[in-house]
């Protein structure tokens, strides 16, 4: 086995055959990992009665996922739970992720989209299963046949605009921070030019004060977009499922 690296991107060659594994895809899977570990931590040793603190966080997280998905898409969806909490600790553990200086996963687009696509997938699935194959056709070309068209656009739109609102909320935060960062410095410039000497070019309002802002554009867009991102789906599948 060779492994080369090319930019941001490492290439295992096994057998004549190039296979590219990004950095979107190694911190993905340690932050799979993260979970994982996280899960097996919180539940080791469970009893019929919480005893320990761990325990009683564990079921704190099991109920509120639970209660989560019963208030937006009502009871029998208890199978879906699992689904939506692994897409909210996904998101929020890769973007905190970017808080340590690693590249964070969902700074990638191909993240949200490989979740859209699941989406879509479960979208489709359930119109399928409540209506069949024909009514589910029929329904693009309701109300009149010429909507056909912009139906088919519609139903391929839901999962890429869900897509493009997290990754664009998320990265909005970064370039926010990126732009602040410069603004400071031409402010620190006028405020100091009457310094001597290069005194006058040292940037003191970037100091602090854009670490902190970073740290608050991760901390509630990590948190508030995965949850937006998990309601629209349930709210999606969920009519998806009464369509009749």
């Amino acid at each position: 086995m060779e492994v080369s690296i090319t930019g941001a991107k490492i290439y295992y060659t096994i057998p004549g055959i190039n296979f590219p594994i990004t950095q979107t895809v190694v911190n993905a899977w340690i932050a799979m990992i993260i979970i994982v570990a996280v899960c097996i931590w919180l539940t080791r040793g469970m009893q019929v009665h919480a005893r320990t603190k761990r325990q009683v966080v564990a079921e704190m997280i099991v109920t509120a996922a639970n209660k989560l998905v019963e208030n937006n898409m009502g009871k029998g969806w208890g199978e879906f739970v699992p689904f939506i909490a692994a897409i909210l600790s996904m998101s929020v553990v890769s973007s905190y992720m970017g808080m340590t200086g690693a590249y964070s996963p969902t700074n990638d687009l191909n993240t949200f989209l490989a979740w859209g696509l699941v989406v879509f997938v479960l979208i489709t699935y359930h119109k399928i299963k409540a209506n069949g194959i024909g009514g589910y056709l029929k329904g693009f070309t309701e109300p009149i046949v010429v909507m056909t068209p912009m139906n088919i656009i519609s139903e391929i739109a839901t999962p890429v605009s869900m897509s493009l609102r997290h990754f664009a909320n998320i990265v909005s935060g970064y370039v926010i921070g990126l732009l602040l960062y410069a603004a400071l410095a031409a402010v620190s410039q006028l405020l100091l030019f009457w310094l001597p000497g290069s005194l006058a070019s040292i940037p003191i309002l970037q100091i602090g004060i854009p670490a902190v802002l970073n740290v608050y554009f991760t901390i509630f867009s990590g948190a508030v977009q995965p949850y937006i991102f998990c309601m629209l789906t349930m709210q999606f599948v969920g009519q998806a499922a009464a369509t009749e």
